[in-house]
């Protein structure tokens, strides 16, 4: 069902395959490939969950309530910094493999 009718989800799950994509394509060892797998699902992890809060609170509270938009923002504040964490890691983990990558295109053009 998220996949279906939430766009945020589609969103990180395209990244997260991206992220399949580029363990393979670098050959991250096992400790990277573990950083970015945990992160990758803590992230689609934080999406779901805010989704589960938000429908709760449509559910208990169908018209607008401060107190519930309070909740939601908070939810989805939880996802936000998932995602920076992830960013931050996958800056982290990546940076030496681009390095290492564009090196090697270097020397190819030399």
């Amino acid at each position: 069902m998220m996949i279906k009718t939430e766009r945020n989800f589609q969103i990180e799950l395209l990244a997260f395959f991206v992220n399949l994509f580029l363990i393979f394509y670098f050959k991250l060892n096992y400790t990277d490939t573990a950083l970015v797998l945990m992160v990758s699902f803590a992230v689609l992890s934080a999406e779901i969950f805010n989704t589960a809060i938000e429908k709760i609170c449509d559910i208990i509270q169908p018209d607008f309530d401060k107190r519930i938009g309070f909740i939601k923002d908070i939810a989805a504040g939880a996802v936000v910094l998932t995602a920076i964490a992830a960013v931050i890691v996958g800056i982290l983990v990546y940076g030496k493999y681009v390095v290492r990558f564009m090196k090697t295109i270097k020397l190819l053009f030399l």
